[in-house]
């Protein structure tokens, strides 16, 4: 057998047996730190690091990071090496009771590179990978991520085999007839993962599953020009009425909510507790790797009067950090960085821990928020989903609010995390890269962490004299009964400060020149319109409840729709935008609401639509449905 053959017969055993936690000792420390090039300072990946005269060693992640844990209390001699390089020794490594010893490497070329045997300790045997069924997405229940066939590297990881990716079913709103369904009431959603998670299957050359696509999550994963909030309220209404780019017969009817901006200095102090899972599956470079980076952004901007505490779960949970105050940032940037990831996923566990440190910390008057860190995936204690639902909302009427952050492949359990953010009166993103973190930590913190109003609902009554029917687009799992609207007891949706919400009607105008019916036959009752409705000028009329953060009793806004729908080439750049989102997720759901209309609609149409585009989002969201296109015609 050929010397490479035999190195990737060794590096795929290393690969399985150090993904498996070692053993605990009592006395002993951590050896940790990174490989790299030692000309272009890059970090090396699959780079041996081992103990000299013993069996212990790491393998370096993507990011070219390594870690020994549990070595006995001593001096060590360590050795890094790496096909293509001279291998380096570094003596005289001393390692104390329950101590961190970081000892980085840069390891030069070579023409011959080095052979020798390899033997990496590895006390547990036992590797839990669990293979899924295909699923599209296409039936009720849980629709899991396609399974892949193994793929021939010259390494080998469980990832590569299995794709245990889970997505809720979501079956697309019906059209309702106005003269007897006038209501429709909903509650908002600011959450945005799908759009950035559907961008990972599309950049990766897959076409998302159907059920990682919701279509209202598209919508508002985009800021929108909208009339600023003015008076006591904490958001504006944005009303607008123009053609239907997908339907000729059709008009669309356009809602935006605006949420008043908050200055750094009016928000209060933040009770902070970063919840990180750092089980063995958090492992690969876009998981623990990205998290890391994604973190040390958000602690470039705590402020000094913020308190921070880390708690990290993998076979069991404990605490990193204790309120910890925000001056205090290189302490904190370090804990993070010295994460590395082992063992399984104690995320009940967890999540009692975080919200006890958040519970004992609590700030009166402050943000008091978990923002939890995850692929999704618990496999050890509680892990049940409704008994973890039952456990937050308990914690989120004592003030306390979650935020639910996704990162990886394969194992994402995107059905999981969305529910625990929605139970949490928090939001769900999904960071599939480093500009995507800095998106959630830097330009959306203060919508991410500072909530202006919640428990908010939307009720639109729709007038029978000039729309015919209507069809909600996107919001399938925030639907609420009409009663809900008026109670109080009921959950809804956020609204961060600065944060804006979009929620689009498919509607049919009533035929111009027939007589609407005044009653509508039924046997046991008579449902009658008012002589008044014909004479308005009124299309609809939307009611917004909502609660201050501190407060249980809502409030009410009131906005009305006026006058004729507007030609499409009149209508504002938010409006043909945020159709185009919703045009291209419905294509990607196979939406039988779309007819012939294509991709090329919708670049046509978002085209028109981009706007000042300051980072580039638009821009980007253009090139995706091309993307999307193109993987479409190869399918």
């Amino acid at each position: 057998m050929e010397r490479r053959e035999i190195m990737r017969y060794l590096i795929c055993i290393l690969a399985v047996l150090i993904a498996i936690p070692p053993a605990e000792s009592s006395e002993s420390g951590v050896i940790l730190g990174v490989v790299r090039d030692s000309v272009t300072k890059k970090p090396l990946e699959y780079a041996i690091v081992a103990i000299v005269g013993d069996t212990m060693g790491s393998m370096t992640l993507s990011d070219g990071s390594y870690l020994i844990a549990n070595v006995p209390v001593g001096a060590y001699h360590l050795k890094a090496r790496k096909m293509g390089y001279k291998s380096l020794e570094k003596r005289g490594v001393l390692v104390a009771l329950g101590d961190t010893t970081v000892v980085d490497f840069e390891l030069e070329m070579s023409l011959m590179g080095e052979t020798g045997e390899i033997v990496v300790k590895a006390d547990r045997k036992q590797i839990d990978v669990t293979a899924s069924k295909m699923s599209h997405g296409k039936q009720p229940g849980i629709a899991m991520g396609r399974r892949r066939p193994p793929v021939r590297h010259s390494f080998c990881r469980p990832s590569d085999y299995f794709n245990t990716e889970e997505y809720a079913y979501v079956a697309e709103n019906r059209i309702f007839e106005t003269i007897m369904e006038p209501l429709s009431t909903f509650s908002i959603d600011v959450d945005v993962a799908s759009y950035s998670n559907a961008r990972r299957f599309i950049n990766g050359n897959r076409l998302p599953v159907t059920g990682a696509v919701r279509i209202e999550e598209f919508i508002n994963y985009f800021d929108y020009d909208y009339d600023r909030p003015s008076g006591d309220a904490p958001f504006s209404i944005n009303l607008e009425y123009s053609e239907c780019p997908w339907d000729d017969g059709k008009r669309l009817v356009h809602i935006g909510l605006q949420g008043a901006e908050l200055a750094e200095e009016d928000a209060g102090p933040s009770n902070l507790v970063f919840l990180i899972d750092i089980s063995g599956s958090m492992r690969p470079s876009n998981k623990l790797p990205l998290l890391r980076k994604a973190f040390q952004l958000m602690i470039r901007h705590l402020r000094d009067e913020d308190r921070v505490s880390l708690v990290v779960y993998s076979s069991s949970a404990r605490v990193v950090l204790e309120y910890v105050p925000g001056s205090k940032r290189e302490k904190i940037k370090r804990a993070i960085m010295c994460l590395m990831a082992e063992g399984r996923t104690a995320g009940g566990e967890g999540m009692r821990l975080a919200y006890r440190l958040a519970e004992d910390g609590f700030i009166r008057g402050g943000n008091n928020r978990v923002i939890m860190a995850t692929d999704g995936d618990f496999n050890v204690g509680v892990s049940s989903t409704s008994e973890l639902l039952r456990f937050i909302e308990k914690k989120r009427e004592k003030g306390i609010y979650l935020t639910v952050l996704g990162f990886g492949v394969d194992n994402y359990k995107d059905n999981r995390l969305e529910q625990l953010a929605d139970k949490g009166n928090g939001n769900h993103a999904y960071i599939d890269n480093i500009l995507e973190a800095k998106k959630v930590f830097v330009m959306d913190i203060m919508s991410t962490l500072y909530t202006i109003a919640k428990d908010v609902k939307i009720q639109v009554e729709f007038n029978p004299a000039r729309i015919s029917s209507y069809r909600l687009i996107g919001y399938e799992n925030r639907l609420l009964d009409n009663q809900d609207f008026s109670d109080d007891t009921k959950d809804a949706g956020e609204i961060g400060a600065g944060h804006s919400v979009t929620a689009l009607y498919e509607v049919t105008p009533a035929a111009e020149g027939t007589e609407v019916p005044k009653i509508y036959e039924l046997r046991y009752q008579e449902i009658m319109l008012k002589k008044s409705a014909g004479r308005s000028d009124e299309s609809l009329i939307v009611r917004v409840r909502y609660k201050e953060p501190g407060s249980g009793r809502s409030k009410l806004i009131v906005k009305a729709l006026k006058g004729e729908p507007v030609d499409l080439a009149d209508s504002s750049e938010n409006f043909r935008f945020a159709a185009a989102a919703a045009m291209y997720a419905m294509i990607l759901r196979d939406s039988g609401c779309m007819g012939k209309y294509t991709f090329d609609d919708v670049i046509e149409l978002a085209g028109t639509a981009r706007g000042k585009d300051r980072f580039g989002y638009r821009a980007e969201f253009i090139q995706l449905v091309e993307r999307a296109e193109l993987l479409t015609l190869l399918e």
